[in-house]
Order: structure tokens, then sequence, then C-alpha cells
């Protein structure tokens, strides 16, 4: 009866170590997501009005220039042109004026310039103070520029989230300057 018991726990222990996952077959990189906002001391449609420019990002710095097409609708693309040569391609995934929600896609970016694959972000101005200011909301998601297993420091996850956050602060202190400025 002892060998019967002890067979059967053996068994099971062998299963459950078998069936649990290993650190050593850990597989890929996991998603990353970034929050950013700031207020912006004017109404939302002024602030909208800005964002919801698909085809403009002089607020974004480094951007050198903008070229698109298609407008202010789903599937209109943009390449960003920044300034140091790289460029990064940019779809519209969900534009909804109403409720001053703008979602995009990278469609293609070199690692080197951001470092990040699979990338969605959003872009919504919420209303504070009786709609006398705004509040803007930049997130992002994404995976970091090496797919594989021990990527290198400058494609891990790290590098990834600390080159998107500094682009959301950026972003939101130029857009925050050109629509309380009137740049």
């Amino acid at each position: 009866m002892k060998l019967k018991l002890l067979t059967a726990a053996l068994a099971a222990a062998a299963l459950a170590f078998t069936a649990a996952p290993h650190s050593a077959d850990a597989h890929g990189p996991t998603r990353q997501k970034i929050t950013e906002t700031i207020e912006i001391d004017a109404p939302p449609a002024k602030v909208w009005a800005v964002i919801g420019e698909f085809h403009d990002m002089s607020w974004l710095p480094p951007v050198e220039k903008t070229e698109g097409t298609g407008g202010n609708v789903v599937g209109a693309k943009r390449r960003l042109v920044l300034q140091g040569g790289g460029t990064i391609d940019e779809v519209i995934a969900k534009y909804e004026p109403e409720k001053m929600m703008l979602m995009y896609r990278i469609e293609q970016v070199d690692v080197k310039v951001l470092p990040v694959t699979n990338y969605s972000s959003w872009l919504t101005v919420t209303p504070l103070d009786d709609g006398k200011k705004s509040e803007v909301e930049w997130k992002g998601a994404f995976y970091r520029g090496y797919p594989n297993n021990d990527p290198p420091p400058e494609l891990n996850d790290e590098a990834a989230i600390k080159a998107v956050t500094a682009v959301y602060k950026a972003g939101l202190a130029g857009l925050k300057k050109k629509v309380e400025g009137g740049n």
C-alpha cells in the first residue's frame, strides 16, 4: 500500500513539474503600457483642433515635417520625418471627433529610431473646469524592439518604456505650448 501511495505521489509530482512553466522556457516580450497626461489651459475644442489634425505633428519634437494621405479618417496615413533623418509611418485605427479621441498604429519604424514593435496609441481630450480647460491623455501599448529572448540593452523593455515616455512627455509639453501660446 505504501509503495502504491509513493508511486502515485511521484507520478503526480512529475506531472505537475512537466505541466508547470519553466523560466528557462520563457517566451518573448510582454506588452508594455504607458500613460501620460497634461492639463492645458484651453477649451477642449481648441485642443482637439490641434490633435485631431492627423497630418500636423508640428507640436511633437523632434518631428521636422509630416507627410500624409487620407485626411482624418480611419485608414489615413502619415509619415513623420524626424530631425536627423529617421521616419515613422503611422495609420489611423479609430477617429472619433465627437469623443475627441484618436487611435493610431505605427506601421513602420526602424527600432534605432524608436525601440518598439506592434505599437498602438490613443490620444483623448477631456474637458476640465466646466470646459475652460482640458486634460489630454496619451497612452500607448507596445512591445520592445527585440522580439526574442535576451534583448540587447538598447532594445529591451526598459529602453522601449524610456523612449515612449520621453516622446509622450515632450509631445504633451509641445502641445501645451502650441495651444496655450498660440503657436
